[in-house]
């Protein structure tokens, strides 16, 4: 059947298209670029705050395969693959007249215990102004494997004596709790509770007892697991992916504002 060939748009009329098609596109560029730039409009000025040195520390989650036979500042091999990187490329970008020197000394498989014992070296001499600490889920996860018979109240105990040690040798740093999470899936069994939660809480409590600012990852992966599944996030339960440590470095920079 002999079909008559589509009508052509004339040119001038092609030209207005794609003249008011580029003015969108522009449009929606400006918009989106408006709405990215809103987390950093709501960081406070590092350098006027007073914040140089900045340190993450922590267990296997903050270490994220860092190469700790560098130990500069700012050097992304020193820094991992995890959300400790991430913060710190965003805030390195953000505050680039402070002069940040951004540090990561978590080291995996670490419990409160091990903090303690290298806290002098890895922590204290490097006199952080914003200290970060997150740590928990090995206190319960060797414990489960045997490995380890530390409680609730060990775990407890020995973190509030470690924040008390570090405010004695560092008075004016500001430290940071970040709430130990786990998610419901690989290695996380029915087995994790109700004693993760407790040990959870029991962070929480040790923020509010020393009034430290406390980052809600596990809120913030229960949000999550709403979206996506929950290995999407961590594909063991704890280790999280690429997109939960993305998630991580975000809800963390927007928690301490910086």
């Amino acid at each position: 059947m002999f079909m008559l060939p589509e009508p052509r748009m004339p040119a001038i009329n092609r030209r207005l298209a794609l003249k008011q098609s580029l003015a969108l596109s522009a449009a929606a560029a400006l918009s989106q670029n408006a709405y990215a730039a809103e987390p950093a409009a709501q960081h406070r000025d590092a350098k006027a705050d007073g914040v140089e040195v900045i340190l993450f520390q922590g267990d296997s989650i903050t270490d994220a395969h860092r190469d700790r036979k560098r130990g500069a500042a700012n050097d992304p091999s020193a820094l991992g693959r995890g959300y400790a990187m991430l913060a710190a490329a965003g805030m390195l970008a953000d505050h680039p007249s402070a002069e940040l020197k951004i540090y990561n000394r978590g080291i995996s498989g670490n419990k409160v215990p091990d903090l303690d014992a290298r806290w002098q070296q890895d922590t204290i001499d490097l006199k952080p102004d914003v200290l970060s600490i997150l740590i928990g889920v090995n206190d319960l996860w060797h414990k489960l494997g045997g490995r380890y018979d530390g409680t609730v109240e060990s775990y407890e105990t020995g973190f509030s004596e470690l924040i008390e040690r570090t405010q004695k040798a560092l008075p004016e740093t500001r430290i940071v709790i970040c709430e130990p999470f786990v998610l419901r899936t690989g290695a996380v069994t029915d087995e994790w509770f109700p004693e993760f939660d407790q040990r959870r809480q029991a962070a929480v409590r040790v923020a509010e007892q020393f009034d430290l600012t406390l980052v809600p990852f596990q809120q913030m992966f229960d949000a999550a697991v709403k979206q996506q599944k929950p290995a999407y996030w961590a594909g063991d339960g704890v280790h999280p992916s690429l997109a939960g440590h993305a998630l991580m470095a975000q809800t963390w920079r927007k928690t301490v504002g910086l």
